[in-house]
């Protein structure tokens, strides 16, 4: 099977990931309510997806996402919303320690996306877009150290080294396992 078709089957075995639906209360600020019908199975999945049983994190988690998903000039995207949501449920956190550091860096990805379409608009000077090259390169470098702290959170600091070939000169002597000296 070819890596699309195997990309195509995960796909198709992953639930549809939890979504929200923003009710306006004004330009700047949204109510996040579930799916038509699916309230407890909504709350439930989200708690679920962002690695907690506490339904105030939850809450706060979406203020945060909402205030983070505003776009330029606009108010709140739900679109943005339900991307990072998307994200955050996929990287499967494990605690709320680990879903903030996810939350972090969907907000970040979400910014390096916002300013790299900026630098391809190609408006204003070439200052401007060396200003906004700049705040991407700065942007994509923090989302990568974010991802290698994810790593590290969960499989501890520890390095690991595979010796895979080890070549012994004739006359030598060589030691293998835990060498510990007095």
């Amino acid at each position: 099977m070819s890596n699309k078709g195997d990309l195509a089957a995960v796909a198709a075995n992953r639930p549809a990931p939890v979504r929200v639906r923003l009710q306006r209360i004004n330009s700047d600020m949204s109510k996040s309510c579930p799916p038509v019908g699916q309230h407890q199975e909504w709350w439930n999945r989200l708690k679920a997806a962002m690695g907690t049983a506490s339904s105030d994190f939850v809450n706060a988690t979406l203020v945060q996402l909402q205030a983070a998903a505003r776009l330029p000039n606009t108010g709140v995207s739900e679109t943005a919303v339900n991307s990072a949501l998307s994200l955050i449920e996929n990287a499967n956190p494990r605690d709320e320690m680990e879903c903030a550091l996810v939350i972090q860096m969907a907000c970040t990805h979400s910014a390096a996306m916002a300013v790299v379409g900026r630098i391809s608009g190609g408006h204003g000077s070439d200052r401007h877009v060396a200003i906004m090259a700049s705040a991407a390169s700065r942007l994509m470098r923090t989302y990568a150290i974010q991802v290698e702290t994810l790593r590290r959170l969960r499989n501890g600091s520890s390095q690991i080294v595979r010796v895979e070939h080890v070549h012994i000169s004739e006359g030598a002597q060589a030691v293998i396992g835990h060498v510990s000296t007095n």
